[in-house]
C-alpha cells in the first residue's frame, strides 16, 4: 500500500482541488477493507473526469489502481467480472480480443468502469441504455469493512445500488452484461440545417446504431452530425448518403471542435472496425483536451427534445462566446432509481466549456432555469448548480435511495459535501 498527500492534487479538468487529507493506494481488497473500516470519512476516486467534488472528502481518498484488476468473462452467462478501478478502453480491448462487445461506451474510453456507473455516464443511441444498464451485479465494502455482493437477479432494490454516487460503499468489482463482437463504421455528415434536423430529428437519431450532434448554438445548421453503424462482423459499409436532410458527407476526418485536428480520433469515413475503436470518440491510446475544459450535461425526456434545442439555441448569446462545442446524443430509458434517464427515453444536451470556472457558474443557472419546463436532470459527474430542492422532484424514488444509504452507511462515513448538497441524509 502506498500513501500520498493531496496538496496539489486537481481533477482532470483543473478546477477542483482535492480536500482529502491523504491519498491512499490499497494492494488489495483486504488492505481497502481495512482502511475503510478504519477511516472517519472515505471515498473512492478512479480516473479524475468529474468536474466537481462528486470524488472528494475531507477525509481519506482510497485509489484501487493497484488492486489486481481481473477481467473474467462467462461465456455462457455472457458476462464479465471486471475490478472496479478498471478503465474502459482496457476492458474494451480484452472483450474484442475474446470475441465478445459491451452495448456501449461513452465518448472517452479512458474512464473507470465503477465511476462511470456511479454516475450513469451514458454513450448514445435511441435504443441504447446508459453504461449502467449493463450492470447485473456488484460487489462493495461498507463502512465497517464488510464486503457486500447484490445482484439484479437476488436484490429486490438492485436498481438502487447501481447509480450509487458513492453513498453506499466502495464497490471493488462489477459484473456487466456482454454480447456477441460486432463491427462498426463511422461517418460524419456536416452542416445539417437546424429546420431539416428538428423537422425529422426522430429519423436522424435512428439513422445509425449511435448518433451524435455537434453544434454552437449560433448558427442555421448542425455543425456535424457522427453516424456509428453497427454490422456483422466482416459486413461492407454501404457509405454514406451524399445528401442527409441537406447535410454533405464530410471528405476529411473531423475533430468535434471546430479547427482542431482529428488525429486522434476514431476512425471515421465509413473504414469498418470493432466496436472497441468505433463507439468511443477518441482513440483509446490518447487523452484528449486534459485541463482544457470543463464540461456540463442536463437530460430531458424525449418528448421535450425540440422544445430543449430550442431554448438552447435561444440563449446562444449568452451560451455560444463561453462554449467550446456542444453535444446531442439519445439514451434510452432504464429503471436505475437515480440515473437520470429513469422511466424515460431521452436527449443529453452536453456543454464542452472553455476552463473558466466563474463564468461556467455563473451561466449553468440560466441554462438551468431554460430547462426546468422539460424536468432537465443534470450529469452527476459533471458542473452544475441545482440542489436537493430541484433534484428531488425529478426522480420518483429518490427519497427510496435516500433511506437505502442511510440503511448502508448510518455512520455517514462516505458522505461528503456533494451529497449533502444534492441527495441529503
Amino acid at each position: 500500500m502506498t500513501v500520498e498527500n493531496t496538496t496539489a492534487e486537481l481533477n482532470w479538468a483543473g478546477n477542483h482541488r482535492y480536500r482529502a487529507a491523504r491519498i491512499e493506494h490499497p494492494g488489495s481488497v483486504e488492505e481497502l477493507a481495512g482502511i475503510v473500516a478504519g477511516a472517519e470519512r472515505v471515498r473512492a476516486l478512479g480516473s479524475r473526469h468529474s468536474f466537481n467534488d462528486i470524488a472528494d472528502t475531507e477525509g481519506t481518498l482510497v485509489c484501487l489502481d493497484r488492486i489486481a484488476a481481473g477481467i473474467v468473462i462467462d461465456a455462457e452467462a455472457m458476462t464479465v467480472r471486471v475490478g472496479a478501478g478498471v478503465r474502459y478502453g482496457t476492458l474494451a480491448t480484452e472483450l474484442a480480443r475474446q470475441g465478445f462487445a459491451l452495448h456501449n461506451l461513452a465518448s472517452l474510453p479512458h474512464i473507470s468502469v465503477a465511476g462511470a456507473v456511479a454516475t450513469a455516464t451514458h454513450g448514445s443511441g435511441d435504443r441504447n441504455g446508459n453504461l449502467a444498464t449493463a450492470v447485473v451485479g456488484l460487489r462493495f465494502i461498507d463502512g465497517a469493512g464488510r464486503e457486500h455482493t447484490v445482484s439484479r437477479a437476488a436484490t429486490p432494490d438492485f436498481a438502487g445500488y447501481v447509480v450509487g454516487l458513492g453513498a453506499l460503499g466502495i464497490v471493488t468489482e462489477l459484473t456487466l452484461r456482454i454480447e456477441p463482437h460486432f463491427t462498426v463504421a463511422q461517418h460524419v455528415l456536416e452542416d445539417l440545417p437546424w429546420e431539416n434536423v428538428l423537422a425529422n430529428l426522430d429519423a436522424v437519431t435512428s439513422a445509425a446504431y449511435s448518433v451524435s450532434l455537434f453544434t454552437d448554438w449560433r448558427a442555421d445548421t448542425v455543425g456535424q452530425a457522427w453516424f456509428k453503424r453497427r454490422a456483422a462482423t466482416g459486413a461492407t459499409d454501404p457509405g454514406a448518403p451524399s445528401s442527409f436532410f441537406g447535410g454533405r458527407a464530410a471528405a476529411a476526418p473531423r475533430h468535434p471542435v471546430p479547427g482542431v485536428s482529428a488525429e486522434n480520433c476514431t476512425e471515421q469515413l465509413g473504414v469498418p472496425g470493432s466496436w472497441a475503436d468505433r463507439l468511443a470518440h477518441f482513440r483509446m491510446d490518447y487523452l484528449p483536451s486534459s485541463g482544457d475544459e470543463i464540461q456540463s450535461e442536463y437530460l430531458v425526456g424525449r418528448e421535450h427534445a425540440v422544445a430543449a434545442i430550442a431554448a438552447m439555441r435561444a440563449l446562444s448569446g449568452t451560451i455560444s462566446p463561453l462554449l467550446q462545442v456542444a453535444e446531442i446524443r439519445t439514451i434510452a430509458a432504464d429503471d436505475l432509481w437515480l440515473s437520470p434517464n429513469h422511466g424515460r427515453d431521452g436527449i443529453g444536451l452536453h456543454f464542452t466549456w472553455q476552463p473558466d470556472q466563474p463564468a461556467v457558474e455563473r451561466v449553468l443557472p440560466v441554462i438551468e432555469a431554460a430547462l426546468a419546463p422539460f424536468g432537465a436532470r443534470p450529469h452527476w459527474g459533471k458542473a452544475f448548480h441545482a440542489g436537493a430542492a430541484e433534484l428531488a422532484p425529478l426522480y420518483p424514488r429518490f427519497d427510496d435511495f435516500r433511506a437505502l444509504a442511510r440503511r448502508l452507511d448510518p455512520e455517514g462515513k462516505f458522505r461528503n459535501g456533494f451529497l449533502d448538497r444534492v441527495v441529503p441524509a
